[in-house]
């Protein structure tokens, strides 16, 4: 059955930037799953449609059609996790961040663990200790770091997950007192290693499902469409699995499977064999709403840390911080990985690391596979040309730019690699393919607001602020609505089916009340999410979530 939309306006993509503030469009026709038309109204196309008596009409009054967004990187199970924890990102202060947890713990006395998200290490100077949050519950409490690659735990917690006499794990640590115990810190590869499967493993089945139920609805309510998982493991997919047995997921995942860092060759490669043999299971011809795309690699940690790594030590303490990843093991990852037909999505946020990710992609891998680089935050000109030369998918978050969040940077860098930072422009300017993702929850999943950032350079958290950061690097709205949209599309291989307002692609669209200008994004809203052609989402008091037949 067909369905016209008419009186709105249809994003065509940076190629119309120029022509109608970005709309060449006048109207849009679907059928099923399907878009069969887009383009003029006067169209015989049109009137024959139209005399169909089975057609439906929507009259847009004028709102936007975008692309169904696509978040190039995130994080499912862990968001619809985080939705249910206590968000310290208010907090500026230990004083904060206790009375938080102590409201919380008194609110809730029948939860078996208190879990926490959003706290950050200039919070508490970044100090991270048991005894500073033991006083105020005896149940255990874990507390996730904003950007995910730590987590504070207070002793029950430290008790919980039997770490005390466990060696540091490769590419991560056991934070430890002068005596040799854990101390409360559990950071990089040892945070996934031990805290990430255990709470996977105490959650109930249930909890799991509706995680990722309310997240995907959260999802849909901002016009997302699509999302390319970055830390898929046996757990995720596992409940995943069950969940689409059970109903019709109103999204479209590509997922990169996580590997951990081991000291051997073969430990390494093992993990790399589950992947290939999920991805021939399921891959974009069989699978392609569900499916395991590739591998993720993180290859350092992150700036405010200190532990990303850097060409030249940080400007704050003077410490250099190498990658997580010895080179030799990388190249072997990357090759074996490669040669079996997956994408690699390695992490890479310093130079050092970003450098050495690049070059283990040269070496090892074959054209056209679509690789890509994960978060790019600092980066050398040099960098940029690689990328466009190799065809090197830079996927960058932009909501990790916004000014309210990186105001110790400029200590901990100095400002000339400042000046470097979230390169994006550069990034387009040399060729390189542009996907844009959030990284939730380790910041906010919306879409508009990140592509606000990403092309205004200033803050959607404080929308009053003036400030900018490197606002030379700030894409058009057009890049940034593509970014997020057909870019994300073409990183996991979809823009053959989905990404674009195109004839013959999937019906995957959003319908936005908004004005085609970057500084009012975040007065735009999302009315309506559009999946396989079915409405999935109508923005209503409250919201309606349509579930797909």
């Amino acid at each position: 059955m067909a369905t016209i939309f008419k009186n709105g306006k249809f994003f065509k993509g940076v190629e119309a930037e120029k022509a109608n503030s970005g709309a060449t469009a006048e109207c849009m026709i679907t059928n099923h799953d399907l878009i069969t038309y887009i383009g003029p109204e006067d169209n015989p196309l049109v009137a024959n449609a139209l005399s169909d008596a089975s057609t439906t009409t929507v009259d847009l009054a004028g709102k936007w059609v975008l692309p169904g967004f696509i978040d190039g990187h995130m994080h499912l199970l862990l968001l619809g996790s985080a939705l249910k924890r206590v968000n310290l990102e208010p907090c500026k202060s230990l004083d904060d961040i206790r009375a938080a947890i102590k409201q919380y713990a008194l609110s809730n006395p029948h939860v078996p663990r208190i879990l926490c998200r959003g706290w950050m290490h200039p919070m508490t100077n970044g100090v991270a200790l048991a005894s500073m949050i033991d006083d105020l519950d005896p149940r255990p409490i874990f507390i996730d770091s904003k950007d995910l690659h730590s987590t504070w735990c207070n002793s029950a917690a430290l008790a919980e997950l039997g770490v005390e006499t466990e060696p540091n794990p490769d590419g991560g640590e056991i934070h430890r007192d002068e005596h040799g115990r854990a101390s409360g810190l559990i950071s990089e590869a040892a945070a996934q290693v031990f805290v990430w499967p255990h709470i996977a493993r105490v959650q109930p089945l249930e909890d799991k499902l509706a995680s990722f139920k309310a997240a995907i609805n959260a999802y849909s309510a901002a016009g997302y469409t699509g999302m390319v998982d970055m830390a898929m493991d046996e757990n995720a997919w596992e409940a995943l699995q069950i969940l689409q047995s059970r109903e019709r997921l109103p999204v479209r995942l590509a997922a990169h499977w996580l590997i951990n860092p081991k000291s051997t060759v073969e430990e390494n490669l093992a993990q790399v064999n589950r992947a290939i043999e999920l991805h021939k299971q399921f891959n974009a011809e069989t699978s392609p709403d569900l499916r395991i795309a590739g591998i993720k690699v993180i290859c350092d940690g992150v700036v405010d840390a200190c532990t990303a790594a850097l060409c030249e030590p940080y400007a704050s303490n003077g410490s250099s911080c190498e990658p997580l990843w010895r080179e030799d093991m990388l190249r072997s990852v990357v090759k074996h990985a490669d040669a079996a037909g997956l994408q690699c999505a390695l992490h890479a946020i310093g130079d050092k690391a970003v450098k050495m990710a690049i070059d283990a992609l040269e070496d090892a891998c074959g054209p056209g596979k679509r690789h890509r680089i994960e978060h790019l935050e600092v980066t050398r000109p040099e960098d940029a040309q690689r990328l466009g030369k190799l065809g090197i998918t830079a996927s960058v978050q932009a909501v990790h730019a916004d000014p309210a969040i990186l105001r110790a940077w400029p200590k901990l860098l100095g400002h000339e690699r400042c000046g470097r930072a979230f390169a994006y422009k550069d990034f387009l300017d040399q060729g390189a393919a542009l996907a844009l993702g959030t990284d939730s929850p380790t910041a906010p999943y919306f879409a508009l607001p990140n592509i606000y950032t990403a092309t205004t350079r200033r803050s959607a958290r404080e929308p009053e602020s003036v400030e900018t950061v490197n606002d030379h690097f700030a894409l058009s709205l057009a890049q940034g609505l593509s970014a997020a949209s057909k870019g994300s599309a073409y990183s996991c291989f979809a823009d053959k089916f989905t990404g674009s307002l195109q004839q013959g692609l999937k019906a995957d669209f959003a319908i936005v009340d908004m004005d085609f200008t970057a500084e009012n994004l975040l007065k735009a809203k999302v009315c309506e999410t559009w999946f396989d052609g079915q409405k999935v989402f109508q923005r209503a008091s409250p919201h309606q979530f349509i579930v797909p037949k």
